[in-house]
């Protein structure tokens, strides 16, 4: 949990007995936990209904949204007094924070479960200062594909208004606009379901919850389809031309040749879930990490728990390490599916040892591959920034790894700082750039003047250190003899240019032959930095259509019957924008389901039809366009027709038309 003192202390309060804690001004709300955890069995407890219809009825009145705020996922800013009839919960949190991230499946089984009486909002308080603005907090709710409203408290405005102090927290506001309680930190789902259920039946008596659902218009639904979908690491073969992509987004792996950039093959069915099984059948939550060794790929399963193999000779994946569920305890080790992980982000594999950065834990763990017995190698859970040995000191959220053969290097994230530990387990850990949890920034210099904001990667090449510096958009480069950090690629602006080179939050960097291979998140590109050069090029993938098998239509339309001639076809014109062409290195094509199929290769395409009296034609165009002034920035678009074919002499020619418009997202 991330904490930040308040206001300076003026008064204690007591709310229904229960004195308030000190340091917050009025109203002061931080303090009404105690009212939470005192409410959650409560029922039991107390069987006069006036006695408890006063528990779980609030007595301070919410503050109001302050006007002028961005918010997204909702049409048009909300405000509490709209929401009367509703229990509203509101969720204080950043995007950088594990904690936060962990918050958000537990938010949807209550969203899920009070559908119709619990509105959940978002109130995004921001610790870092790339996350003040509203496009990458937009960036962060399609990546943890959060569907309710997310109101931009960038001033801190609602912070101070309800005396929150730590991220997460989330409050809890009555029907009638009161707060009932809040809470800070992770596991508050046992916590609030009862309580919630009990505040519904008590206003449901009174007459006084709307089940009207809210209007929504989520970011999702005006994103377009893209080949890969938030990337988070890369890993390059040394011994091989291929390039390993955690498409993190989509729930799998692609496997890529390095030279050609055709996709030779995909690790999973992109669905998301834990299943082991063939390639094709196996699914995973979000991956991320990635490590390689004699045929076998590790993946960080983040979402899952997990540490997944998938044997690339025989196509099966299996579970080495996690038993699904997110560990609530520290420093438990254990061995194989009875050991349960927190969040594993990235991967190291060294001879037999494969070391995890467990950002859940705050630490860096060792997996033996062969026993699957893993334990703490370095940090004792604490989150902070102190060097000293291994197993005692602090670390806070490592989120990238890599090695020299000697030392273990990595990007821990929430110090905005990189950090190393000798492989032998002798040494201690040691700081080579960071201050502390408040301190980032994007400067050069000696390590102690030097400054990261957020970086999620790191790679040892060529006698250096590569840092993906995430929240200032850059890679930087450590020199370790001479404890001196450079700029190396990177304006510091979000974009997706290569040249100049700009980058937007890119989170994994992995080296091969001359070569740094960019994870470039938020852009869903992977970047290649020539080390030599400094010249950035972007990935073009190709064989497209391997990954993209039975994409389901975006769009279908109903036609009216129409009656066709024996030997009719389907003329179909595409309208594209003027800054956007058909991709040539994957075959957008014209299918008939059942039927035949064409390639689109000019704006307009001919499909001989199979059409029999009294049944349904189904069309379907996929289309691949990308821009034509940015290699790399495609969207994939499937189009559907239903056409019911009549009886009768009819026409030669069924004419269809589709024009694609610039995706907003893009």
């Amino acid at each position: 949990m991330r904490s930040i003192l308040g206001p300076p202390a003026e008064a204690d309060l007591t709310v229904k007995g229960t004195t308030i804690l000190p340091r917050v001004k009025l109203p002061v709300i931080a303090a009404v936990a105690s009212l939470i955890f005192g409410l959650s069995g409560c029922s039991a407890q107390h069987k006069d209904a006036e006695d408890m219809s006063d528990r779980f009825r609030g007595q301070l009145t919410a503050p109001e949204f302050p006007v002028g705020m961005d918010w997204l996922n909702t049409p048009e800013p909300l405000s509490l007094s709209e929401l009367r009839g509703k229990v509203v919960m509101l969720d204080f949190w950043t995007y950088c924070c594990i904690n936060c991230m962990h918050v958000i499946p537990e938010l949807k089984v209550l969203e899920e479960k009070y559908r119709d009486e619990l509105v959940v909002i978002g109130v995004h308080s921001a610790k870092f200062t790339t996350e003040q603005e509203t496009n990458n907090i937009r960036q962060a709710i399609l990546r943890y594909e959060i569907e309710h409203p997310v109101v931009n408290d960038s001033k801190f405005e609602l912070w101070r208004a309800y005396g929150v102090r730590a991220w997460p927290t989330m409050i809890l506001i009555d029907p009638d606009g009161k707060i009932i309680g809040t809470r800070s930190g992770e596991g508050s789902l046992a916590v609030f379901d009862p309580l919630i259920a009990e505040v519904v039946n008590l206003f449901d008596r009174e007459g006084k919850i709307d089940r009207r659902a809210i209007e929504v218009s989520l970011e999702a639904d005006r994103e377009p389809r893209r080949i890969l979908s938030f990337p988070g690491k890369v890993l390059a073969d040394p011994d091989q031309p291929v390039l390993y992509i955690s498409d993190a987004n989509h729930n799998r792996i692609l496997v890529v040749d390095r030279k050609s950039e055709e996709i030779l093959q995909v690790i999973g069915a992109g669905t998301k879930g834990a299943d082991d099984g063939p390639f094709q059948q196996a699914s995973f939550n979000h991956p991320q990490g990635l490590a390689l060794a004699d045929g076998k790929l590790y993946i960080a399963d983040t979402e899952n728990h997990l540490i997944r193999v998938a044997d690339l000779h025989a196509g099966e994946v299996t579970t080495l390490l996690g038993t699904g569920r997110q560990a609530r305890r520290f420093n438990l080790p254990g061995t194989g599916r009875e050991v349960a992980i927190n969040s594993p982000w990235d991967l190291v594999l060294v001879g037999d040892r494969l070391f995890v950065a467990m950002a859940g834990f705050h630490q860096i763990w060792e997996v033996n591959i062969n026993t699957a017995y893993g334990e703490p190698f370095a940090g004792s859970g604490r989150e902070n920034i102190v060097d000293g040995p291994r197993l005692s000191a602090q670390l806070a959220q490592p989120s990238g790894l890599t090695t020299d053969g000697t030392n273990l290097y990595f990007a821990d994230s929430e110090v905005s700082a990189v950090r190393q530990v000798p492989l032998n387990g002798e040494g201690s850990v040691e700081t080579l750039v960071g201050q502390g949890l408040f301190d980032f920034g994007d400067d050069e210099g000696s390590g102690d003047k030097a400054r990261f904001q957020h970086p999620l990667g790191v790679a040892w090449a060529e006698g250096r250190l590569y840092v993906a510096d995430t929240y200032n958009n850059r890679v930087k480069v450590i020199d370790p003899g001479e404890d001196w950090v450079t700029r190396f690629a990177g304006s510091g602006q979000p974009g997706y240019t290569d040249d100049p080179a700009t980058f937007d939050e890119p989170g994994g960097l992995s080296y091969a032959e001359g070569v740094l291979y960019v994870a470039d998140t938020n852009n869903h590109l992977v970047r290649k930095l020539d080390l030599a050069t400094g010249a950035v090029t972007t990935m073009n993938l190709r064989n497209l259509q391997l990954a993209n098998d039975d994409l389901p239509a975006d769009e279908t339309f109903q036609l009216a019957p129409v009656a066709l001639a024996d030997g009719a076809a389907a003329a179909f014109t595409l309208e594209l924008p003027p800054n956007m062409k058909l991709l040539d290195e994957a075959p957008s094509y014209l299918a008939q389901s059942g039927g035949k199929s064409v390639p689109i290769t000019s704006l307009t395409t001919i499909l001989p039809l199979a059409a029999i009296p009294g049944t349904t034609l189904t069309l379907s165009a996929t289309i691949y366009a990308c821009f034509t002034d940015q290699t790399g920035l495609c969207t994939i678009k499937t189009v559907q027709w239903k056409v019911p074919v009549a009886d009768g002499a009819g026409q030669d020619q069924l004419p269809l038309t589709y024009s694609l418009t610039t995706p907003l997202g893009l």
